[in-house]
């Protein structure tokens, strides 16, 4: 249980969505916020969650789950698409009575009155996105999306990113930023202890162009084992890829990821874009052999425990796949360093964190929703 400042933090309106990783994040952290005595009520946009991601939420004492008919920010085709996200989440903080709220996507800060304290985090965003796997000018028919990212970066009490990497991207793209908190995910996996087996394991949102599915798809050509590929392969705006050498798996639910994660040697993640890359460490906790894309933060986070390849072209994941497929002594070595990085990053570690930068926040200022200023 949490002491001093931080018992003043009870309750924490966390906003999340469906499509991607936040979903993870943001309900492993209600369920760790919960352990801390911190009650979290989720506030999703966007496509609404399945049966079984509900019940996922349901299942957490210390959480409830309200889903908003506002879209993500990504999905509009404009400003006035978008709407005003702040107005709905005060009302929400306001009637759940929340002492601050946690956005995971900036820009549903940008409207939120100043009454509320509010962190924002970022998970990614269409700036540094752009900057990295498009690497030119952003197009001024997106430039709404940008400005309303930097209005929540300016308006969030603190702004908090998963990795010093992407930190210092954001602070690339956007100036004139205080200090960025930098937490890095956690995951609570139990390992299991099958077999290996012989074949190659990729997992992402492979409609995202920044996860580069179309490398791994090559290297699959050259590769003297399988490689899967679990993940969706059409998005919710209607991008979409095909594979032509690579097993697609689909979507599959997290338990059952982890099930394969568990039985897979190697782990392969091409990603030319990546703020933390959640799918790698659950991986890594399992136990397999990593081979990455050679971009800053996989360096950061795994260093020494992971084969890097080159991300843009396949030639460098072929031979470091054919490597690993020759030599189980390096499979098992990087397997170890795997497993034992994988456990530095913890779920109560994050939350602890995140419950510390809580109690770091202006109180909220009752008086004035009282009065209803703004």
């Amino acid at each position: 249980m949490l002491h001093g400042p931080l018992t003043r933090v009870r309750r924490v309106l966390m906003t999340l969505d469906a499509v991607g990783g936040v979903w993870r994040y943001a309900v492993d952290l209600a369920r760790s916020l919960d352990a801390l005595g911190i009650e979290t009520l989720l506030v999703g946009f966007g496509p609404p969650p399945s049966a079984a991601e509900r019940a996922e939420v349901e299942a957490i004492d210390g959480a409830s789950l309200c889903w908003v008919d506002v879209p993500l920010d990504w999905m509009c085709a404009s400003a006035a698409d978008y709407g005003d996200p702040g107005a709905t989440l005060a009302a929400l903080a306001g009637e759940w009575d929340v002492d601050l709220l946690h956005l995971n996507l900036p820009s549903q800060a940008a409207t939120l009155p100043r009454e509320w304290p509010a962190l924002v985090v970022s998970h990614s965003c269409l700036a540094t996105w752009w900057s990295t796997v498009r690497g030119d000018a952003l197009p001024q028919s997106l430039r709404w999306q940008v400005d309303l990212t930097q209005r929540g970066f300016d308006r969030g009490d603190a702004v908090v990113a998963p990795s010093r990497s992407h930190a210092e991207a954001i602070r690339h793209c956007y100036g004139g930023l205080a200090a960025i908190a930098v937490i890095e995910n956690g995951a609570a996996i139990v390992a299991e202890t099958v077999p290996k087996e012989p074949f190659v394991l990729a997992a992402g949102r492979w409609w995202d162009e920044g996860k580069n599915a179309s490398t791994l798809d090559a290297s699959a050509l050259g590769s003297p084992w399988p490689a899967l590929m679990a993940g969706p392969l059409r998005g919710p705006n209607g991008q979409s890829v095909r594979l032509g050498n690579a097993k697609e798996c689909g979507t599959l639910p997290t338990a059952e990821l982890h099930r394969l994660m568990a039985r897979a040697s190697i782990f392969a993640s091409p990603s030319l874009y990546e703020p933390f890359g959640l799918a790698v460490l659950e991986a890594a906790a399992q136990g397999c052999a990593l081979i990455l894309a050679d971009i800053p933060t996989f360096r950061e986070l795994w260093r020494d425990a992971a084969l890097f390849a080159g991300p843009r072209g396949s030639i460098e994941f072929t031979a470091r796949i054919a490597r690993l497929t020759a030599d189980p002594d390096l499979r098992e070595r990087l397997s170890e360093a795997a497993r034992r990085r994988a456990a530095q990053f913890t779920l109560s570690r994050q939350a602890q964190a995140f419950a510390e930068l809580y109690g770091s926040l202006p109180s909220r200022n009752r008086s004035q929703l009282l009065s209803g200023v703004s």
